[in-house]
């Protein structure tokens, strides 16, 4: 347990000035890179549209259950399933935060392949796409689209990109990551070094084995790293590192199920051939093509490189880290609280077969509704948004925990609200009354 714990803080201190660093930039992103800005080039579904939202979403931060409500925003906005498919894959592959986080735990040649990879395989999924299925401009109008946004979404203010940065987008991520450093630490006392070499020879097995146990799995980006290392301390190839951060951070079951519901089976079907694809090649070349030195891996408690940073930054960094992270988890911590102690009594929940909301009263009409699959911060403020934009509301409040959403306003739409929420992947469950 203390070697665990040891492990931990190693961890912990190598790369938390990287990963601050990471927050810095991720929130300057979002200050100065608008969702709007994204949705304004994002294209007609063609090579250059493909390349531009690719590109995009290489530095976001975003995650694999943060990058589906915003993907799928922008095939609402018009955006064609080609460039959508390109956006959901580059984009949780990397970010600023996990780019440097690779630097500091892995090198230099890993933290500048990583982007590169990602951004070709974005591409590769777009081509897919456009090979597998017919491109046509939605014809059915949907609520996002027909109804502009009564609120202006101008630029966030500097203090509010910071907010995001460390604490909405800290929040995302702080339980992935978390899981990540402690399976590392566990996979470097547990697993004898070597282990992969000996037991597990032929690289290419290996990148096939690490693709099937990727795909289905929930890792995001930044969380992957730690692991990555971990593994290549074992003796794991390079290559099947590299499957591991690609296909771990772009898929898994949550993302597989909306794009299917959404996207459709065949465009499904090419996210998933050129994620596995891609993933395989980048490996194989890594493995085959290019220096051995340049990803191999340098052990983390011996002479390492990022060592020339001083000692006292590391540990500054790792405390600012630690505090960040228990602020984290005593705000979800505290939300729990509140939702276990503020329970709605089940006799209050509405039939909404039962109801005609039509003929209720603007002041007696039930505000309180249940919405399903929220996961994070990104997912609130695309239902924010998308809620604001409708007819009659006036103010939207969102429980992330509890999936309850209150609407301020009077003779709004029901239905157009559960059209609103289906659209961007998640569950309309009906009315509470407050």
């Amino acid at each position: 347990m203390l070697s665990i714990l040891q492990e931990i803080w190693q961890l912990i201190l190598e790369m938390s000035v990287y990963l601050l660093f990471g927050f810095l930039v991720a929130g300057l992103l979002k200050y100065y890179i608008s969702d709007r800005y994204i949705k304004k080039i994002a294209g007609k579904g063609n090579l250059a549209s493909d390349i531009k939202l690719s590109l995009f979403g290489i530095p976001l931060p975003l995650c694999s259950c943060g990058v589906i409500p915003t993907g799928i925003s922008l095939f609402k906005s018009g955006a064609s399933k080609s460039s959508t498919t390109a956006f959901f894959i580059s984009t949780p592959q990397t970010g600023v935060d996990s780019i440097a986080v690779t630097y500091s735990l892995i090198n230099l040649p890993f933290a500048l392949i990583r982007p590169i990879v990602a951004f070709l395989s974005g591409i590769l999924g777009g081509f897919f796409v456009r090979l597998f299925t017919k491109y046509d401009k939605k014809s059915t109008t949907s609520v996002l689209t027909e109804v502009k946004p009564k609120v202006a979404q101008g630029k966030i203010s500097f203090s509010d990109s910071m907010r995001y940065a460390f604490i909405e987008f800290f929040d995302d991520i702080s339980k992935w990551l978390s899981i990540g450093i402690l399976l590392a630490a566990i996979i470097s006392v547990a697993i004898p070094a070597g282990f992969f070499s000996n037991y597990i020879e032929n690289q290419f097995l290996q990148m096939i084995l690490i693709l099937i146990a990727s795909i289905p799995l929930y890792v995001c980006a930044t969380g992957s790293v730690p692991i990555a290392a971990a593994l290549m301390l074992k003796g794991l190839s390079p290559g099947a590192a590299l499957v591991f951060l690609m296909a771990g951070p772009a898929t898994n079951m949550a993302t597989i199920t909306i794009i299917k519901k959404v996207l459709g089976i065949k465009t499904l079907a090419a996210y998933l051939l050129s994620i596995s694809l891609g993933a395989i090649t980048s490996g194989v070349i890594i493995n085959n093509f290019f220096p051995a030195d340049w990803f191999s891996l340098i052990n983390h408690h011996s002479t390492h490189q990022h060592q020339l940073l001083p000692i006292w930054l590391e540990f500054i960094s790792a405390i600012i880290f630690l505090m960040l992270l228990f602020a984290s988890f005593y705000r979800k911590f505290y939300a729990k609280y509140l939702k276990k102690h503020k329970k709605i009594n089940p006799q209050n929940k509405f039939d909404m077969s039962k109801i005609n909301v039509s003929s209720l009263k603007p002041e007696f009409q039930p505000n309180t509704i249940i919405v399903e699959g929220m996961t994070c911060n990104h997912c609130k403020a695309n239902v924010e948004n998308a809620l604001k934009s409708i007819n009659g509301i006036s103010n939207v409040e969102i429980n992330l925990e509890n999936g309850h959403v209150k609407l301020d306003g009077s003779n709004y739409s029901f239905s157009e609200i559960e059209i609103s929420i289906n659209e961007l992947g998640y569950s309309y469950k009906g009315l509470i009354n407050n």
